[in-house]
């Protein structure tokens, strides 16, 4: 009878906690400014949806007030979030469809967020953009092959200034999000930055940089290694492309060195993810890793795998995150940091930078760029 008391018991405050666990959260959106094609359609897109413009399960419905409605729960932490009208090309803006910052919660009880939209992004003509990469970049190729994913990509390279006379033998970094690390007209929300930062470094810390363009709707799941609620993980397609196709095709056109102790990968947030998997599964090929933001949250099933991996005693890896991203972020990317210098690397061979007050985008990236730069080549 005991027993039967006690299971009761723990049912019921188990029940209770994830009652308790979940908060309510109402969104109500009022006086929406007008849209361009005259649509309707408010969703949030924000870190606990993998950012999709378009998720119906975060649509904001008219209610009987003519007021825009949504009510969800949330586990209690912090949240980002913008509101679209279905893409990214209808994201909310200011009143002159210049970009907002991304809005933020922190939510520890039920609540009700009021909604003011200043505008539509596609309500204004686009700014124009301008080249910004500098000369010592170049494309590849608009259509660099991908068997492993059937698929073509964009491909970027940087060489040092000095390359067409120097006769050496470079480094290597491989960067994820090709699109964003050099040339601003072609960045989503601003550029890296990668080029001008090499440009001012002395010509005996030069790499060459290969920048592999993202695959836009695909991103997630070419980044991902595993299957999520976003799709079937193409990530191990992805990280064979680079060491079967891309690599070898670098090392024989380019002067490289390419060991393992002079090949670096890196990446933000699932760039990040992909980069870190790509490292465990071939600790022979990238020896180095610059792990930006990881988005461990989406495939924790990554930890287990790094768990199980052997990672060579030589291998080093910079961690670094703003600690305003999400309220999990800090902590997934020291769960990580754990697990490697567990398999003996030292702290010296895994840095650990959280940057007081840094958000999740370009800039922070580019102000995290040099520091582990200087950490990978001066090794």
């Amino acid at each position: 009878m005991i027993k039967k008391y006690f299971f009761c018991a723990f049912l019921l405050f188990s029940q209770s906690f994830l009652l308790f666990g979940q908060l309510k959260v109402s969104f109500i959106s009022r006086q929406i400014p007008p849209s361009k094609d005259l649509s309707v359609h408010l969703f949030l897109a924000g870190d606990f949806n993998g950012w999709n413009p378009a998720n119906k399960a975060f649509e904001l419905m008219p209610d009987s007030t003519a007021n825009y409605r949504l009510t969800y729960t949330f586990q209690p932490g912090k949240y980002q979030f913008k509101i679209t009208r279905g893409s990214w090309l209808s994201v909310e803006s200011n009143t002159t469809g210049g970009p907002v910052e991304n809005r933020s919660l922190k939510l520890s009880h039920d609540t009700t967020i009021q909604l003011t939209i200043a505008g539509w992004q596609d309500n204004f003509k686009p700014a124009e953009k301008q080249h910004t990469a500098s000369a010592n970049v170049h494309i590849l190729s608009d259509t660099f092959r991908m068997p492993q994913l059937g698929k073509t990509r964009r491909v970027w390279v940087y060489l040092p200034a000095d390359y067409a006379v120097s006769g050496k033998k470079y480094p290597v970094i491989y960067m994820q999000d090709g699109q964003n690390l050099f040339d601003e007209f072609t960045s989503a929300y601003g550029e890296w930055g990668i080029d001008e930062l090499l440009d001012k470094m002395p010509a005996k810390d030069q790499c060459i940089v290969v920048g592999i363009d993202h695959g836009g709707d695909y991103r997630i799941t070419e980044y991902d290694p595993y299957d999520t609620k976003y799709g079937k993980g193409r990530g191990d397609d992805y990280v064979e492309f680079l060491v079967k196709s891309l690599k070898p095709y670098i090392d024989h056109h380019y002067r490289t060195r390419p060991d393992a102790r002079h090949t670096t990968i890196a990446g933000s947030s699932m760039g990040g993810l992909i980069s870190m998997y790509a490292i465990l599964k071939y600790p022979h090929v990238f020896g180095n890793g610059g792990i930006f933001s990881p988005a461990f949250w989406i495939s924790p099933e990554i930890y287990q795998y790094a768990s199980a991996s052997k990672i060579p005693q030589g291998a080093r890896i910079y961690f670094v995150c703003g600690d305003a991203e999400s309220d999990d972020m800090v902590a997934d990317m020291h769960k990580m940091v754990l697990i490697a210098r567990s398999k003996g690397l030292s702290p010296s061979n895994t840095p650990e930078v959280n940057v007081k007050g840094a958000k999740h985008n370009e800039k922070q990236w580019n102000g995290d760029f040099p520091e582990f730069y200087h950490f990978v080549i001066g090794r």
